[in-house]
């Protein structure tokens, strides 16, 4: 099913942008896990809409409500249940999108397919407001994993027709101060002066009725070696299929990715050494994964995420009821960018991917302090 995923995780996302709530099941999660509701609320606060004038203006309050799943605090055992409530909705901004498409946005090819029977209504299922969910999900197995020793975070790692960069996350182990500068910074990025060019990005191209794109970097640290597939289970194909299920993302790549390219097998292969008794790659350009599998390395990866397709500005159009050329004005409360609203919801697709690879791997035993096994996440 095209809203289901994972292979002992069962990740199901229900709703559409304007239907009364959003939602997710999430099923073949152990018993024992803690879930701080705070810290939970916290992380679904990052993405949500409305909290600066980088984003849309609709304000939602974003609150989960689990109905299943958790008892006093921690996962019983059973699929895991949990709904949004939109609360803020304008559905007559959209009325005339099902005549006339918005270019760069999945209306017409939606059209096509259901046959005028979807949700025009802030995108549908299409929208980015299924990611509310995801985040519920991601931020329950972000929970999980820390109690094995892993952490994810994300960063935008440029942005705009101009690639403002940002500092890299450090690739070889996790930098503490990084973290913390990517939660203060007016945008989520480890140097604030990047942060404040970004800013002043977003901030032009809304007053331009337009908007930018940019990329958004993930690292996962402490995740033990060993873990993963080769061919189609391989964690890079379970981290892209589950990146590539969010709005507005166009391409994905780990460690080096494209540049490795351009690189000679000497300048992109990383040597090893023994540390103690330990096998240390020197660099990381593989990001962390060599034949699908897990190195010990952090696994690193970028997803590319385009600009917003609803601007202001007149597009050109046709008028699918006519039959004839037409422009397109789009009205309504729509994000200038959206990547940084994108980058808790990478921290949660990483995560599930995770968990659901360590929940599938007999291998991993608790007995080495170095790895984790599947079965016993408490």
């Amino acid at each position: 099913m095209a809203s289901v995923y994972g292979n002992v995780l069962h990740l199901s996302i229900f709703g559409q942008s304007h239907s009364p709530a959003i939602g997710c099941s999430l099923d073949g999660i152990p018993a024992g896990i803690p879930v701080d509701m705070e810290r939970l609320q916290a992380f679904l606060n990052r993405r949500a809409p409305g909290r600066s004038g980088t984003a849309t203006a609709r304000r939602e309050g974003d609150i989960p409500e689990i109905i299943a799943g958790v008892t006093d605090g921690y996962t019983n055992g059973a699929p895991i249940a949990a709904i949004i409530r939109n609360t803020n909705t304008r559905s007559r901004d959209y009325d005339e999108l099902r005549r006339i498409p918005r270019p760069g946005h999945a209306d017409y090819p939606a059209q096509v397919k259901y046959r005028g029977f979807q949700d025009v209504a802030g995108g549908g299922h299409f929208s980015g407001r299924l990611t509310a969910p995801l985040c519920i999900a991601g931020g329950i197995a972000l929970q999980a994993l820390e109690t094995k020793g892993i952490r994810i975070a994300a960063h935008i790692a440029n942005l705009g027709p101009e690639g403002i960069p940002d500092t890299a996350l450090n690739n070889l182990e996790l930098d503490e101060t990084q973290l913390k500068a990517i939660l203060s910074n007016p945008l989520p990025c480890i140097d604030a002066q990047a942060a404040e060019h970004m800013h002043a990005c977003i901030l032009e191209a809304k007053n331009n009725l337009d908007s930018v794109g940019g990329v958004v970097e993930c690292a996962a640290y402490g995740v033990p070696a060993g873990l993963g597939d080769p061919m189609f289970d391989g964690i890079e194909n379970r981290i892209a299929r589950i990146a590539f299920g969010i709005p507005a993302v166009k391409g994905i790549d780990f460690g080096a990715g494209f540049s490795a390219a351009y690189l000679r097998g000497s300048q992109n292969n990383d040597a090893y050494r023994m540390v103690e008794d330990r096998v240390a790659p020197q660099t990381n350009n593989a990001g962390g994964i060599l034949g699908g599998i897990t190195t010990g390395m952090p696994i690193v990866w970028q997803m590319a995420v385009k600009p917003t397709p609803s601007i202001g500005m007149p597009q050109h159009s046709v008028d699918l009821a006519a039959g004839e050329d037409a422009d397109l004005v789009v009205h309504g409360r729509h994000d200038p960018c959206i990547v940084p609203r994108a980058v808790p919801v990478a921290e949660a697709a990483c995560a599930l991917a995770l968990l659901d690879a360590m929940l599938e791997n007999p291998v991993l035993d608790l007995a080495n302090p170095n790895v984790c096994k599947a079965n016993t996440v408490r």
